[in-house]
């Protein structure tokens, strides 16, 4: 049975690889979706995380941006396979109900919702951290009010405003990147600035060697890299609303390895090259202080408005996310119903208002601990992320399974490896689930896990039992769950 004659079956997919009946518009462009996946790729982890990671871990952080850079192409390969296997707004939640049951489904799709949620709140609070920097009396919570509501507005209007956003602040993080590593390699070459006498590809190794805290203190900023790379699975959600998803959801998802080698380990290299490892501290983004370092205060000025932008960015990805997942939870009977509405511009305005209405908790925690908000809100963000990309690989593992037996059709866009490679990035985000257990200062969101856990399991009880049949509608694969 072919592709075509799956989707005509079940009727999930029209002529552009989506579901006819979900109602969203096209919108999202090829330049548009490649932007949102470059973007994706870099935000708050990088641009203040990254500080944090370097004084736990010193040069070898590089490698460790590598190895979970391997790690996550591998996700994103699974997730490119199920995408054109059945491309869905629903993504992760619609796959996790196909191929894992309907309570895995109804998990992943609150989880992702709330992972968005705590992201948005991670976000504002980084933004408002940043525009401190140029004024240290605007109050912390005041910023991260102004950006939630301004950000939320613009959500309201279409989904190619949204597009267009999100292609100019990803705009502005590649040429700020890419003009970063420019000037660092003219720093190291020709010696200029005043960090020119002492910048050199040396300082990778002279100041206590490539792993001056030992393997240990790199394994333990594996946490801190996992939360970089979040966010990265959001081109799968544009399914839905991308103009042609099976031409140009591939050519997103590879270009993986590349954005990863040349943003994060090019420019750390750079950076850790032009002022040594020893110069950064935790809450500080490394880009701002080398530049600090080199002589240029404007061009500090200047990194401070690219990782702003790199937040809010993030930020506005996140409300985008955020009702598509509320309005796919309701669609299967899994969430209220009043997610489920359309405005005339085909946006899920209600479910995105109330996913707005949580991130407002984010100004309440920049009220009260304007100093603590951003470790607050990591950990739980990193555990609760995860968890799609282990739903990615437990499904594609499971398609690829039915798939080789004839059930399924199988899909135009393979992932490499498979199924060695999607057991490895399980058993790798189980090290730093292990890993993340051993940090007291990660050890909190382990805690919080049980607990959103039994929230999710009495929901699904509540749900069933008012209604025994829901769970067994809107999955493809409904009729044959194991």
């Amino acid at each position: 049975m072919t592709s075509a004659q799956v989707d005509s079956q079940h009727g999930v997919t029209d002529a552009a690889g989506s579901a006819p009946e979900e109602g969203y518009q096209r919108g999202l462009g090829n330049r548009q979706i490649q932007m949102i996946a470059i973007g994706g790729a870099i935000g708050t982890g990088l641009f203040l995380g990254a500080g944090k990671a370097i004084s736990k871990a010193g040069p070898s952080i590089i490698l460790a941006y590598a190895i979970v850079g391997l790690v996550i192409f591998f996700i994103m390969r699974a997730l490119g396979e199920l995408l054109m296997y059945r491309p869905v707004s629903g993504s992760f939640s619609e796959y996790a109900r196909e191929f894992l049951g309907p309570f895995m489904g109804f998990v992943t799709g609150w989880t992702y919702w709330l992972f968005w949620v705590v992201t948005g709140i991670t976000e504002v609070t980084a933004a408002a951290t940043y525009v401190q920097y140029w004024n240290h009396d605007i109050p912390q919570w005041v910023s991260a009010l102004v950006f939630t509501v301004a950000l939320f507005g613009i959500n309201l209007i279409s989904v190619k405003i949204f597009g267009e956003l999100e292609f100019w602040f990803s705009m502005v993080k590649v040429t700020a990147i890419i003009g970063m590593i420019l000037i660092g390699l003219g720093v190291i070459m020709l010696g200029f600035s005043d960090a020119g006498d002492t910048a050199s590809f040396s300082l990778l190794w002279s100041h206590g060697g490539f792993f001056p805290k030992g393997i240990g203190g790199t394994l333990m900023t594996l946490q801190i890299v996992m939360f970089a790379f979040l966010a990265v699975e959001l081109v799968g959600v544009t399914a839905g609303e991308a103009t042609d998803p099976k031409k140009v959801l591939p050519k997103a998802i590879n270009t993986v390895p590349w954005r990863i080698g040349l943003f994060y380990i090019g420019s750390l290299i750079i950076i850790l090259s032009v002022v040594s490892w020893t110069v950064f501290e935790p809450g500080v983004s490394p880009f701002v202080a080398a530049f600090a370092k080199i002589g240029l205060p404007a061009g500090a000025g200047i990194v401070n408005f690219v990782v702003l932008t790199a937040a809010l960015s993030s930020a506005n990805s996140g409300m985008y996310s955020t009702g598509r997942m509320l309005r796919d939870l309701s669609r299967n009977g899994q969430g209220p119903k009043i997610f489920d509405r359309l405005s005339k511009n085909g946006l899920p305005t209600t479910g995105t208002g109330v996913s707005v209405a949580m991130m407002l908790v984010g100004v309440w925690i920049n009220y009260q601990w304007p100093g603590e908000a951003f470790n607050y809100v990591v950990s739980f963000a990193t555990i609760s992320g995860m968890w799609a990309w282990i739903v990615i690989l437990l499904s594609q593992l499971r398609y690829r399974a039915k798939a080789n037996r004839g059930e399924l059709p199988q899909s135009e866009f393979k992932a490499i490896g498979a199924p060695y490679t999607s057991i490895f990035a399980l058993a790798f985000i189980a090290m730093v689930i292990v890993m993340m257990g051993i940090d007291p200062d990660t050890r909190i969101s382990l805690y919080a896990a049980p607990i959103w856990a039994a929230i999710m399991g009495i929901g699904y009880l509540i749900i069933k039992r008012r209604d025994p049949n829901v769970f067994a509608r809107g999955s493809v694969d409904a009729a044959k769950k194991d």
